[in-house]
């Protein structure tokens, strides 16, 4: 099979030749990998781990803002942040708007994002690969981001209809800006991927009534828009967040990404057993108390009890259990894991 054949057999919720591999990696692990590998570039990376996936991405081609002083980089929304990684935000500009103040903030124009190329770059990879394509559309850290985390809990109460306008706008943007991804490029994409942490190390950050009411319309805006050009649609999502699993069935979710067992309700084999006929589960090792902390060896057994629990029947994804494979992970422990997945993720042989 190739690694397209191999995912979308995996979506499908049959059992391909082996078990796919997904290498999410942060630039800083690329670049200590290449080392350490003595390999030339990242894609020598992602091939030597076997990773079954490739991204295309739009291009920014917008209006340039100046960052203050404090600020190390600015989100779409006009949001500006810094800190460590993606840092934390400076300011919450629409925490003390009225409703009419929503609609007439300067929401982003999304022909500010260039598609051109999107269709060529996917077509580059001759079909060896699944294509991710789309925009991330992190429309609940943007609320987040635009209001402050406690305002907008309180808005959810005191103005719920202020709330719906602030998703509404945010979500505006981002479905136009994958609906000319995909009118651009539909044939040549597999998978729209979107990311959305709705999950704490204690459990989902709202609850199954506030996500039915607040996030719900809007990620399934978003699923049917990735549906409506025949791709697969798969949801970044942190935490422990399992009560709010079969919401995002009924939805119409095809995957789920990157299911951290170490997060309260998360437990591997009850996931399977529970949802995994339903939704396709990719990740499942876990980043911090495996990849991190563990050695090769302890990866290599954790890594061939994850594959026994949630490989059988298809329908699974293998991978880190972050979006970011982080700086801070051994090279050694990552080869471990691939090298055992492609050892041990073999259908009649697991």
């Amino acid at each position: 099979m190739t690694s397209r054949q191999r995912v979308l057999t995996a979506f499908a919720h049959e059992e391909p030749d082996r078990v796919p591999r997904w290498c999410g990696a942060s630039p800083e692990f690329l670049a200590k990998a290449r080392s350490q590998l003595n390999l030339p570039d990242s894609e020598s990376v992602f091939v030597r781990f076997g990773d079954d996936f490739r991204r295309v991405f739009a291009r920014y081609t917008g209006p340039e803002f100046p960052l203050s002083p404090d600020a190390t980089s600015r989100t779409i929304f006009g949001v500006e942040r810094a800190g460590q990684g993606y840092g934390q935000p400076l300011s919450h500009p629409l925490a003390h708007a009225a409703i009419e103040r929503i609609h007439d903030y300067p929401w982003p124009d999304p022909d500010c994002q260039d598609v051109s190329r999107i269709r060529d770059e996917a077509l580059a990879w001759n079909g060896q690969y699944a294509i991710l394509g789309g925009d991330w559309s992190p429309f609940w850290h943007d609320a987040i981001d635009l209001l402050g985390m406690e305002t907008l809990y309180l808005k959810m109460y005191d103005e719920p209809q202020l709330v719906d306008a602030v998703l509404a706008h945010v979500v505006d943007y981002y479905a136009a800006v994958s609906q000319r991804i995909f009118d651009a490029a539909a044939d040549a994409l597999d998978i729209f991927f979107i990311g959305n942490d709705f999950g704490s190390q204690n459990g989902p950050l709202l609850s199954p009534a506030q996500f039915d009411r607040f996030m719900l319309p809007y990620l399934k805006r978003l699923i049917d828009l990735g549906h409506a050009y025949r791709l697969k649609v798969q949801l970044h999502c942190c935490g422990g967040f399992e009560p709010l699993i079969p919401a995002m069935i009924a939805a119409g979710l095809d995957g789920l990404h990157a299911i951290q067992p170490c997060c309260r309700g998360m437990e591997l084999a009850a996931l399977k057993d529970r949802y995994g006929r339903a939704i396709v589960f990719n990740g499942a090792i876990d980043s911090h108390h495996v990849l991190i902390t563990g050695t090769p060896e302890s990866v290599r057994r954790r890594t061939r009890e994850v594959l026994q629990i949630m490989a059988p029947g298809g329908g699974y994804i293998a991978g880190a259990s972050h979006d970011y494979i982080l700086e801070e992970t051994p090279v050694e422990n990552v080869v471990a894991m691939f090298d055992t997945v492609a050892e041990f993720g073999v259908y009649g042989r697991l």
